[in-house]
């Protein structure tokens, strides 16, 4: 079954609404244990500070949103995803979750010292729209972290995450998650992304400067970076 990429920002919440309730322990049974290592480089790359205004995108129940609230940062867990905010609204009172679309941001401008989004960018209907809300949000010397799936850089490993991806995640999820075509869609929607260069140049076309990235587990996860100088 193939996943329609072609699906409306408000089909693709109701995916999301659909699996909120197992969505974090499928996330980490599918990426095989690493979530939580991609979630602390995302961490170490905004770099809170305590007293910071921080603009988690597609937070989804606030899992990636609680260390920043750590650190001493106020962090605003942002979603588009109504069972994803209610089911983190139940988890975690504390957190001012907010309804909100990637591409029209509920924010004025320069509000937030920094913004991140994590597996998210590949959700919003146009990612070119999405990138300059988010720079339109962010305040002059403030910085974009985007944690998303990438492209592995070794070409053999590439060959059998892309089989991994096709074959053996679709199964995986029929298994554990509670909506498996979400699934077939995330597979779907990984294999089309850009690579680590092509999202670079997004950003910088978004107004983002000094735009670097990182390589996460051979490439399979690409860290993002830029500034709004």
């Amino acid at each position: 079954m193939r996943a329609n990429l072609d699906k409306q920002p408000t089909d693709v919440a109701a995916m999301f609404d659909h699996v909120a309730k197992r969505y974090d322990i499928t996330n980490d049974v599918l990426a095989l244990g690493q979530t939580r290592a991609w979630r602390k480089a995302v961490v170490s790359s905004v770099d809170p500070k305590p007293g910071q205004v921080i603009l988690d995108l597609a937070a989804g129940t606030g899992t990636s949103s609680e260390p920043f609230a750590r650190a001493g940062a106020f962090v605003v867990p942002t979603d588009f995803s109504l069972g994803m905010l209610r089911v983190g609204r139940q988890r975690q009172p504390a957190l001012p979750f907010v309804a909100g679309d990637g591409m029209a941001l509920p924010f004025s401008d320069a509000s937030f010292d920094a913004a991140t989004i994590s597996f998210g960018l590949r959700n919003l209907e146009d990612r070119h729209v999405g990138l300059r809300e988010l720079r339109r949000v962010v305040k002059p010397g403030g910085r974009l972290v985007v944690c998303e799936f990438s492209q592995p850089t070794f070409a053999p490993f590439r060959t059998v995450y892309i089989e991994y991806l096709m074959k053996a995640l679709p199964a995986v999820a029929r298994a554990v998650a509670s909506n498996p075509e979400a699934y077939v869609y995330l597979a779907e929607s990984i294999r089309a992304w850009p690579d680590q260069a092509e999202l670079a140049a997004d950003m910088q076309s978004a107004g983002w400067s000094r735009v670097a990235w990182r390589n996460l587990s051979g490439g399979i996860v690409a860290l993002h970076r830029g500034f709004a100088d």
